[in-house]
């Protein structure tokens, strides 16, 4: 179990220094990732900022997620629960539209313009505070590939073993320090695993 966000982050920045990873870019996902970014980009001595994505929550139940959109369109669809669900393509692409254009509010937030940083040809580390079902962190891999970067890991303290498994058709490489069987939520893993505010996440990039 980790302590908080921070020490998650201490302990996933030694890992990857240890396996000598590289990385131009550290980007992590709004908001409760930028606390375990922020160790890591100081251990990589690579630049610290985010990615933005929103899950598409299923009909009648927004926690359940059959998809999620980032910031610049880019959308991971779990086609075979839409279709165990029947959920129509119209709801999906109002959806769609909806959370994109959150995830867009959000970015730029985040930064002036809302875009991403040039990702050409850079290695980038993307960091999450944990994967459960791994939609948020899919279309953030999409985007960040579309944006042409070289080489993409996802760096996690704690995701289970299937989640993981599915999410590593999006990424080069794939670390967790923790692959439990037994998954209910990432929070599980946390003995302080409050709120991160907007305000709060954004002290990190300074």
């Amino acid at each position: 179990m980790f302590a908080d966000r921070t020490e998650a982050g201490e302990r996933l920045a030694e890992d990857l220094a240890r396996r000598d990873v590289e990385a131009d870019v550290v980007l992590g996902i709004p908001r409760g990732a930028l606390p375990v970014a922020r160790p890591v980009a100081d251990e990589l001595d690579a630049d610290l900022d985010v990615v933005v994505a929103s899950k598409i929550g299923a009909p009648g139940n927004p926690e359940l997620a059959v998809g999620a959109v980032a910031s610049d369109g880019s959308v991971w669809r779990n086609d075979d629960l839409i279709a165990r669900l029947g959920v129509p393509e119209d709801y999906l692409e109002r959806e769609r539209e909806r959370e994109a254009e959150y995830a867009r509010e959000k970015a730029e937030r985040y930064r002036d313009d809302g875009h991403v940083p040039d990702l050409e040809g850079k290695r980038v580390v993307v960091v999450d505070d944990g994967v459960a079902t791994g939609a948020t962190a899919r279309a953030c891999l999409r985007l960040v590939r579309e944006a042409g970067a070289d080489h993409v890991l996802l760096a996690v303290p704690v995701g289970p073993p299937d989640s993981l498994e599915e999410i590593s058709t999006e990424a080069d490489e794939i670390v967790a320090l923790e692959r439990p069987r037994s998954f209910g939520a990432v929070g599980q893993f946390y003995r302080h695993f409050g709120q991160v505010s907007d305000e709060e996440a954004m002290t990190y990039l300074e």
